[in-house]
């Protein structure tokens, strides 16, 4: 699955910002589709996900401040990132698990200043 992110950027503390993952098929036949966020010498850690009958998850770092949506029409998932805090910076990354599968999208940066 080819995936396209975009959205990020930098925000003060407080903040939001809104990143788009477009793929380049119909997403409700994705078994899952996820963000995962990076930063540097640690592991991609996983942020929120949903599944293709619509259950979400989120990492407990993010709960109740980032939500995770999709648009069909689209075949485009959402992270909608509020509150934001300084340990939200990092590289986030959209990943789409089909089967035993799992593709990656470019990364995007988001960076939040104290």
């Amino acid at each position: 699955v080819q995936l396209q992110a975009s959205g990020g950027g930098l925000v003060q503390a407080g903040g939001s910002l809104r990143l788009s993952c477009a793929a380049h098929r119909n997403i409700l036949s994705i078994d899952v589709m996820g963000w995962y966020r990076q930063v540097p010498e640690k592991q991609r850690e996983l942020v929120a996900s949903i599944t293709s009958g619509g259950s979400t998850n989120y990492a407990d770092s993010v709960k109740g401040r980032f939500i995770i949506s999709r648009d069909a029409f689209k075949n485009t998932v959402y992270l909608q990132m509020n509150s934001l805090k300084p340990e939200d910076t990092g590289s986030y990354y959209c990943a789409a698990l089909l089967g035993s599968k799992n593709d990656w999208g470019q990364g995007t940066q988001v960076t939040v200043s104290s």
